[in-house]
């Protein structure tokens, strides 16, 4: 039978590269969380940093597998999907998605990496004033389908995820309902997370992220003009390039990978990374990118005034068949006859047939 996960990703403005604080996490203040039952400290660092890991292996895959395209994906999303999918995973369809995630089960159990990914989830959603970001999680489950409770509450509990009782018999009517609902949470910015379900569904989960910044040194749009970017050796397009005179704001050039880093702030503690690599270097950096590159380039980056900044305005809009793409780095037992949520339902009548 099958479970369908959906992901829904929303960057509106520039789409960042890397949104991260000083201290290297996303969004709020970092938060260290004590379990009151062992004394366990969930480290909200700790996560972004094993997250960070998992989003170059994905970025890597996704490169490989789309050459010459525009890669965009959340790997929050993605990581707190398979995190409430791996809530009702036993034996080796848990280790494989949460290895596949980059945890060391030997170092971290189980129970800690829910609660960290808890933590993060409730300091993400805390209300900013002046950086819009909103991320959750939502169940859709065929009305006949018996959910065990255990499930439901540990998923409501620390992943936020209500489980909404959903006729897939009816397919297109389940869909209009998951897609109004992630409209709505996105501020009607994604309309059609799901192109289309049949009545084998049993459940659906999805994931989305909105967020929505404003430079803390914003571009004057008087100043934006059409201008050629270089896609490849060969192939230019003509875009609206925005750009900017004397702005002073952390840079490093990187000699080692041929690359320079600007880091753009928006208002509030949230900013973005911009990765420049030289003519036909691209590759090359592409290969590089591992957690211990980011962290070098956050430790390298001093202020400097830069006299002209050019960014090119853009939208990019992409759709990946992540069941193709996640046995390659490691995720597979989910996706086959063999897959074991019998935490979900008592017994092992699902396996993932879709995460998109």
């Amino acid at each position: 039978m099958a479970l369908l996960v959906a992901l829904g990703l929303l960057m509106v403005g520039i789409c960042p590269v890397a949104l991260c604080q000083q201290d290297g996490t996303l969004g709020r203040n970092t938060e260290l969380q004590e379990d009151q039952n062992n004394g366990t400290l969930v480290d909200s660092v700790t996560l972004a940093s094993i997250n960070t890991d998992f989003a170059f292996s994905l970025y890597k895959q996704l490169a490989l597998n789309n050459p010459d395209k525009n890669i965009v994906f959340s790997p929050f999303s993605i990581s707190f999907a398979l995190a409430v999918l791996s809530l009702g995973a036993s034996s080796n369809t848990l280790k494989e998605i949460l290895e596949g995630l980059k945890f060391n089960l030997t170092e971290t159990p189980e129970a800690d990496i829910h609660r960290g990914f808890g933590n993060l989830l409730h300091m993400l959603s805390q209300p900013g004033d002046q950086v819009q970001l909103s991320t959750g999680n939502a169940m859709f489950v065929e009305k006949h389908l018996q959910i065990l409770t255990e499930f439901k509450e540990k998923a409501r509990a620390l992943y936020q995820a209500e489980a909404s009782s959903t006729d897939f018999q009816q397919p297109h009517e389940a869909k209009n309902l998951i897609n109004d609902y992630v409209s709505k949470q996105t501020h009607g910015k994604i309309k059609e997370l799901i192109s289309d379900l049949d009545d084998q569904t049993l459940m659906v989960l999805v994931n989305y992220i909105y967020f929505k910044g404003k430079w803390k040194t914003p571009f004057d749009p008087l100043d934006t003009f059409d201008s050629e970017f270089h896609l490849d050796k060969k192939r230019t397009v003509t875009v609206p390039m925005m750009n900017i005179e004397d702005l002073i704001t952390p840079y490093f050039r990187d000699e080692e990978l041929s690359c320079s880093v600007v880091q753009l702030k928006y208002t509030g503690n949230a900013s973005a990374l911009f990765i420049l690599p030289d003519e036909g270097k691209m590759q090359q950096l592409e290969s590089s990118l591992q957690p211990e590159t980011l962290r070098r380039w956050k430790d390298s980056l001093r202020p400097r005034m830069i006299n002209e900044l050019y960014v090119p305005k853009f939208s990019i809009s992409t759709d990946y068949s992540l069941e193709n793409i996640l046995p390659q780095l490691g995720i597979r037992e989910v996706f086959s006859a063999k897959a074991d949520l019998s935490r979900i339902t008592g017994n092992k009548v699902l396996k993932v047939s879709q995460v998109n």
